[in-house]
């Protein structure tokens, strides 16, 4: 069809990508059928229970220079921050050595944080505006994302990382001890060193800012399919149709943005993406006045403490595993000990834990997301693979998406992010 006219797009994935892929394409005047068996905002989607932060700074790669001296230690540790399942590791060794090649050298992640920054530049300001769309600018508050160090020595040991958010433009503010504590008085004294990423914002309910997108969506016209995509028709090159558990839906578009599950569907369509589920955790904690008013990340424990709506949510941990293994709870156990240590308000309270959860990061093994038209199909376009950084590029990956889907010059260069650069299915 011509550029420029409306078309039938059907969007399978109802997390953040998905619902900001859908009110773009709504917005553009495109009729949407949104494609998901689970519930937009639910429990099963990775952007419900991510770290909350939307932070222009996570443009460092999880693959860094070195890392892979560091492998042997993780894979004997049960309680560091990265955990490979024993049994998932043939399978993964393929994935893993594209990972720590994709971070061999200061060049290569580099690259990589450029590419990622053209993403989160303006993600506070992107999500801020959506909010207010939403009619809850309350779900996303811009009040600085803040790194809490032992001493300034243990800064200066992530140089290079802190190298990498300055070169793509993040500005931040060091807090001595008293600044800290003027900021933060229920952080602990262990912490004598902190910068302070004043752009930064976080989401206090992601589940609830998710539903309320596709709902917004859906009540400017897009609708709601609640079953799983299981392949597409295509006749030539031209999409006919998506096909779902409930029937095959026609169409002209469609677009790939079901996060973990995308892999088996890229395939489908001429693209073999090396996509692994980085599983991630978070504890939800009961919080009180001598916890933290602001998202912290302590820097020895490289988790996310964010107050939300809930309690204060504690996210991290790395765990490389099949999309089918059972969670690991003791690795909430691990961010719920870390935080006594941080609060000491926290220690000697029981039952301090109201929720746990456990959820799958959609990982390319280069850090990057896979964003733009299939192999076999220009009609079918891909949204996934965003791994950290998936919540906070939402709203800039769905304009991409409805930029390609309208003719349109995209608002960002799609190179880096091109499936091609893992080969055909």
């Amino acid at each position: 069809m011509p550029s420029g006219v409306a078309k039938h797009v059907v969007v399978i994935g109802a997390g953040i990508v998905g619902a900001c892929c859908a009110l773009e394409l709504v917005r553009d005047g495109h009729r949407v059928t949104i494609v998901d068996a689970g519930e937009p905002g639910g429990r099963q989607a990775a952007s419900y229970g991510h770290g909350c932060w939307i932070s222009p700074g996570s443009v460092v790669p999880m693959s860094m220079p070195g890392l892979w001296r560091k492998v042997p230690g993780y894979l004997l540790n049960p309680c560091g921050p990265l955990v490979i399942r024993w049994r998932y590791i043939l399978k993964l060794l393929p994935w893993l050595a594209r990972f720590l090649l994709a971070g061999a050298t200061v060049t290569r992640v580099e690259r990589t944080a450029r590419a990622l920054a053209t993403l989160l530049k303006d993600s506070p300001s992107r999500h801020g505006a959506l909010a207010g769309e939403i009619g809850r600018p309350d779900l996303v508050l811009q009040e600085g994302l803040l790194y809490a160090y032992p001493d300034r020595a243990a800064f200066e040991a992530e140089a290079l990382a802190w190298r990498l958010r300055r070169m793509t433009g993040l500005t931040w503010r060091e807090l001595d001890r008293s600044a800290l504590e003027a900021r933060e008085p229920g952080l602990s004294p262990h912490y004598q060193f902190g910068v302070l990423a004043e752009d930064g914002a976080h989401c206090v309910d992601p589940g609830a800012y998710v539903a309320a997108i596709i709902a917004l969506a859906v009540s400017r016209g897009a609708s709601l399919v609640r079953a799983k995509a299981t392949g597409f028709d295509v006749e030539g090159e031209r999409l006919a149709a998506v096909r779902t558990e409930a029937g095959a839906i026609a169409c002209e578009r469609a677009v790939i943005a079901c996060g973990a599950w995308s892999k088996t569907l890229a395939r489908m369509v001429g693209d073999r993406v090396p996509l692994e589920t980085e599983r991630g955790y978070h504890g939800i904690v009961a919080s009180d006045q001598a916890g933290p008013r602001h998202p912290i990340m302590p820097s020895d424990g490289k988790m996310a403490n964010t107050p939300t709506l809930a309690g204060l949510r504690l996210s991290g941990q790395v765990e490389l595993a099949a999309l089918d293994t059972p969670p690991n709870w003791s690795r909430v156990d691990i961010l719920v000990a870390h935080a006594r240590h941080t609060y000491p308000s926290l220690k000697g309270r029981e039952d301090v834990v109201l929720d746990r959860w456990m959820g799958h990061r959609p990982s390319t093994p280069d850090g990057l997301p896979v964003i733009g038209p299939s192999t076999r199909s220009p009609d079918v376009l891909h949204a996934f693979g965003h791994g950290h950084v998936g919540f906070a590029s939402g709203p800039v990956t769905g304009r991409m998406i409805a930029d390609q889907i309208g003719g349109r010059p995209c608002c960002r260069d799609l190179a880096p992010f091109s499936p091609r650069r893992f080969g055909r299915a």
